[in-house]
């Protein structure tokens, strides 16, 4: 984990895949022809401590939903890039439109549409429940599944890496 921590203080951009990541992966269609989808409140009151941490997070998924928008709106994300066929283009404009390396970027997926980003990034993260392809191109996998904490265990260990997860943690004990 020594390693992990490491790679990931240098880490200044996270990028989180939506389905199986931030969700369990299901999707709930109406016959109103509406997608719903569940999120977990603690991987989004982890995206937001880790923005305010100064770590920047991002969203790269290949399918379009309203309720991603609002999410992401809610959590204060502005970098959503949805309905991306090849996750590398988003990926790319990220990168120019933050100026940053490759290897200063963390990358979260679950299947294996998201190898192609995740084999270009500093710390590529599969979330507990990946493929089994997907994990073994990850240097780290979550203690969580995805839609089920992984997200949060992503946010609290780049935070360790910086040396402000207890620090944060204690604040809410004041």
């Amino acid at each position: 984990m020594k390693d992990i921590l490491e790679r990931a203080k240098t880490i200044k951009l996270v990028i989180f895949d939506v389905d199986g990541v931030l969700t369990d992966g299901s999707l709930f269609l109406g016959d109103d022809g509406l997608e719903y989808k569940a999120f977990n409140s603690r991987d989004g009151h982890g995206m937001k401590m880790l923005q305010a941490a100064g770590v920047t997070v991002g969203i790269i998924t290949g399918r379009t939903s309203k309720v991603v928008d609002y999410r992401m709106q809610n959590l204060g994300i502005e970098h959503v890039y949805q309905g991306q066929e090849d996750k590398r283009v988003a990926f790319g404009k990220l990168l120019e439109k933050l100026q940053l390396t490759p290897e200063q970027v963390a990358y979260v997926g679950d299947d294996v549409v998201d190898l192609p980003v995740m084999s270009k990034v500093g710390l590529a993260i599969a979330v507990q429940d990946a493929h089994p392809l997907v994990v073994r191109h990850a240097h780290w996998q979550t203690p969580s599944c995805g839609g089920r904490g992984a997200g949060r265990d992503v946010c609290e260990m780049l935070m360790e890496s910086r040396g402000v997860l207890q620090e944060t943690l204690d604040s809410y004990l004041q």
